[in-house]
């Protein structure tokens, strides 16, 4: 599996923390969500996969969470690893990353989590702003760049 970001600390014991990501090609451009607070960076939707919980039905809850926007047709497009600091969990973790396409279909609400706005970006745009370098390649990997 490709790894992106900085090499792991061999040092450093890391939790496997799968997640769920979404591609979200939308009015021209791409549907991310702008994360304040503490990260202060965009980012595709998704999120952790709950203990019990299918990767699907965290693909749907992330997005709807950090967007309030449902999805369909979701389909797994690429996967990557990443070794870091959750600050949030206060935990190192090796994420397990995949990356589903996806299309938005409706809006519902305001998102759920607090500080993440959606913010639909150029998709250009996207591959020099989306802050982890996994989300950037399969971004680019997506449109053809």
């Amino acid at each position: 599996m490709q790894r992106f970001g900085t090499t792991p600390d061999t040092n450093q014991r890391y939790k496997t923390r799968p997640g769920v990501y979404a591609i979200l090609p939308h009015a021209g451009g791409l549907l991310t969500t702008f994360q304040a607070g503490i990260h202060n960076e965009y980012q595709l939707p998704g999120g952790g996969i709950d203990p019990e919980e299918q990767p699907l039905q965290a693909l749907y809850r992330e997005v709807f969470e950090e967007t309030g926007w449902h999805i369909t047709q979701p389909r797994v497009f690429f996967r990557f690893k990443r070794f870091l600091f959750m600050p949030d969990y206060d935990l190192w973790a090796e994420k397990i990353c995949t990356i589903y396409s996806a299309h938005p279909v409706r809006r519902h609400s305001t998102p759920l989590e607090p500080d993440h706005y959606p913010v639909v970006l150029p998709i250009e745009g996207a591959m020099n702003r989306l802050a982890n370098s996994g989300d950037r390649h399969a971004v680019s990997q997506f449109f053809g760049f």
